[in-house]
């Protein structure tokens, strides 16, 4: 009896997995909505396999979860949002699905149809807000219109994207000691938080991007007074939250799910619903945020602001107790002093902040002071409801310093990094497998999708690293044809790209104006340091007959913008343009790059990882630094060729690529294009393109 209900349980099971997937075969179909629908639609093998392969596993049926027993009533609210389900004896764990699906695949439609069709709750977790709005403001509702169907969809962003009324009440209220732009755009954002929905702050016209009012009325987790505030109940952010609860699909971004899931750092009691399935676009960029989020970081002025409502609440209400405000404006100067002291020295090893006597003992005496201002807070408590907050903030700050001072974790990095004003400290564990085992376990179906996850034909690096050990995977190569379309150069008599030769130097600089003269501008030139960007910005100038645009001189999308508008220019660029860029057609015909991107042998969390590699008998390079400099050099590629029609030229400075033997493992990584290391070829190439 139970063998022959296990038999019929299969078979519906079996149904319902087929009927899906051919539901989404017929979306993709030539008598489909999207052939008719989509002008200049075109069935694509690759796009239609990766649809069905997210349908099979979407189709799935997970087991039932197992509550998580806890010791205690304080049990680890990461550890709660992590537990494992537990299969029967005839139910197999449902295997991860982790897919490359190269520029031009369309692997957006290819995970939206399967997801929107399944009729379960599909949270889609996105790289960066730019994606996620074009998911949720244009793909979606495009695809709902085809498709004929109208399920409740949810946007959620990070909290300090939507407006906090306690806060702009607050900065009106003080509006005597505030600049006059920066009053007149709070009155801006006023008259808008009247009329607005959702309080999403990159939604209002009427005040620049880069105003520094903006700052300062977003909703925020240190100065958030949960139910107790006087707008809890018209709070944009908890509204936004609530939303998610009963939508069928729901788009996020990848720090926001860290945080919902692994950290509950919120404020709030709601968090992202228990989903049936998660979907992760540019999931390439998980393992560096998975590190950020399973360590800890102490921002110096995020205790600098905290001191400051302290301040502002001691001058309005407690003047009464002089101790206190003599106590925090004494730790204002000395923490001040302390981070542009340590700005000042340049040290970005923590440790090497502790192994200096006297940074040591100026970290300690720090600490307590913190002590000492906690005891006087902890006075008062019951005196004020927003000093009661600020206690409970205050200790939760001052653990985290006491922490870094500790600085016991043998399998860490600790580092000191530069940030606005003062510098932020920041843990990094040097492995967090286990911690991705705990999460993305077996009760969900799990897609990790990227256009660059495979390295060397191969996506074990990044399964490996998110501690997937049993996943299914596949690798669907770009339809575009890269071998007519795009040409990859490295060319000859270079000299040894780690020299500081004057020969290399001005070989580079001549390479650069023949590419930048032959395109008519319409070049990127990507660096993989600041320092090299400024020498040839500078070296550059006056050589460079077309518009120059560099990184630094304005912000990331005025520089895009300004790209786009003039149509021949050159920009300049690190770190952020290499990917999330976007500039499709003849505006963009050449990428050059200076040399390959590996991480700085001087890099903290190498350092660490590669120490620990080591001691277990493994190679760094070729299991850490090989791997992420492969992932790299494609998305620098990757700003190239957008569209089916475009075309263009990789110019890669860097002749290790071809004389080395770990060339190999970037050649084969990169899409199948047109080869030479002659320049000639390459102006030839770049002044046939219109």
């Amino acid at each position: 009896m139970v063998a022959k209900l296990v038999a019929i349980t299969s078979a519906f099971r079996e149904l319902f997995i087929s009927r899906l997937q051919q539901e989404v075969s017929r979306v993709f179909s030539a008598n489909g909505p999207l052939s008719s629908g989509v002008r200049g639609y075109k069935i694509r093998h690759e796009q239609v396999t990766m649809a069905d392969a997210v349908a099979a596993l979407l189709a799935k049926k997970t087991f039932a979860k197992t509550e998580p027993q806890h010791s205690s009533a304080k049990a680890n609210s990461a550890a709660q949002a992590t537990a494992k389900a537990t299969p029967t004896a005839t139910e197999k764990p449902i295997k991860p699905l982790v897919l490359e699906a190269g520029t031009g695949v369309g692997k957006t439609f290819a995970y939206l149809v399967p997801a929107l069709l399944s009729g379960q709750q599909v949270i889609i977790s996105t790289g960066s807000k730019n994606l996620q709005e074009q998911l949720f403001y244009k793909d979606i509702p495009a695809l709902l219109e085809l498709l004929q169907i109208s399920p409740k969809v949810a946007l959620l962003k990070g909290r300090n994207n939507y407006l906090c009324q306690l806060r702009l009440e607050q900065q009106l209220n003080g509006a005597q000691s505030l600049d006059e732009r920066v009053l007149d755009d709070l009155l801006r954002i006023q008259l808008w938080s009247a009329s607005t929905s959702d309080g999403d702050l990159g939604t209002i016209a009427s005040v620049s991007e880069q105003s520094n009012a903006l700052p300062l009325v977003a909703s925020s987790k240190d100065s958030c007074t949960g139910k107790r505030c006087a707008h809890y109940d018209s709070c944009f952010t908890r509204k936004a939250r609530q939303k998610t609860l009963d939508a069928k699909l729901i788009v996020v971004n990848h720090h926001l799910f860290f945080a919902d899931w692994v950290l509950k750092d919120t404020g709030f009691a709601e968090l992202l619903p228990d989903a049936d399935a998660l979907v992760f676009d540019e999931a390439h960029q998980l393992p560096d945020i998975a590190v950020s989020y399973f360590g800890q970081q102490l921002s110096l002025n995020s205790l600098t602001r905290m001191l400051e409502r302290m301040e502002k609440l001691y001058e309005a209400d407690f003047r009464d107790t002089p101790q206190l405000g003599e106590l925090i404006r004494r730790l204002m100067t000395r923490l001040r002093d302390w981070g542009m002291n340590l700005t000042n020295r340049d040290l970005q090893d923590w440790r090497m902040v502790l192994a200096d006597k006297t940074l040591a003992s100026q970290s300690w005496q720090l600490l307590d002071e913190f002590h000492s201002l906690e005891r006087v807070l902890l006075g008062n408590v019951g005196r004020h409801d927003d000093l009661d907050d600020y206690f409970e903030k205050w200790q939760e700050l001052t653990g985290k310093f006491n922490h870094f001072l500790a600085c016991d974790n043998p399998q860490a990095a600790y580092t000191v990094e530069p940030s606005k004003d003062l510098p932020l400290l920041r843990m990094a564990p040097i492995d967090v497998t286990k911690e991705c085992q705990a999460l993305f376990n077996a009760d969900k179906k799990w897609v990790f999708t990227s256009a660059t996850l495979q390295v060397n034909r191969s996506l074990a690096h990044f399964s490996k690293g998110m501690g997937l050990k049993d996943c299914d995977e596949l690798i669907l190569d770009s339809p575009f044809n890269y071998q007519q379309n795009a040409l990859f150069c490295v060319p000859r008599q270079l000299g040894d790209v780690r020299s500081n030769s004057d020969y290399q130097f001005t070989r580079w600089l001549e390479i650069c104006l023949q590419a930048i003269n032959a395109a008519k501008g319409r070049t990127f030139i990507l660096f993989t340091s600041h320092r090299m960007l400024e020498k040839t910005a500078l070296a550059l100038q006056g050589r460079c007959h077309y518009p120059m645009l560099v990184q630094g001189t304005a912000s990331k999308q005025s520089l895009l913008k300004k790209f786009r508008q003039l149509g021949n220019a050159v920009l300049l660029g690190t770190g952020s343009f290499w990917e999330g860029v976007d500039v499709r057609g003849k505006l963009l015909s050449c990428v050059i790059i200076d040399k390959l991107p590996f991480v700085s042998p001087d890099d903290n969390l190498y350092r660490a990882r590669a120490n620990a590699l080591s001691q277990r008998g493994g190679d760094p390079f070729r299991d850490i630094s090989l791997p992420q400099a492969v992932i790299a050099l494609k998305q620098g590629f990757g700003r190239l060729i957008r569209d089916e029609q475009d075309a263009g030229v990789l110019i890669l400075c860097d002749n290790r690529i071809v004389n080395r033997d770990y060339g190999a493992a970037f050649l084969n990584s990169l899409p199948p294009m047109a080869r030479t290391r002659d320049m000639a070829r390459v102006v030839h190439f770049l002044e046939q393109i219109k």
